[in-house]
């Protein structure tokens, strides 16, 4: 998994690929080409 500064490339790298919100950061996810995930922002710490 790369971490981007942004996603705006990586949705484009595939047409599967897709941008979710999950905790505070936006992944990347590619079911067909597992090798084109990616992860943007970090998590505060509580």
């Amino acid at each position: 998994m790369q971490v981007l500064s942004s996603l705006k490339t990586a949705k484009k790298r595939h047409p599967d690929c897709q941008v979710i919100k999950r905790r505070g950061r936006l992944y990347v996810i590619c079911k067909s080409n597992p090798r084109f995930k990616a992860r943007q922002g970090k998590v505060k710490k509580r």
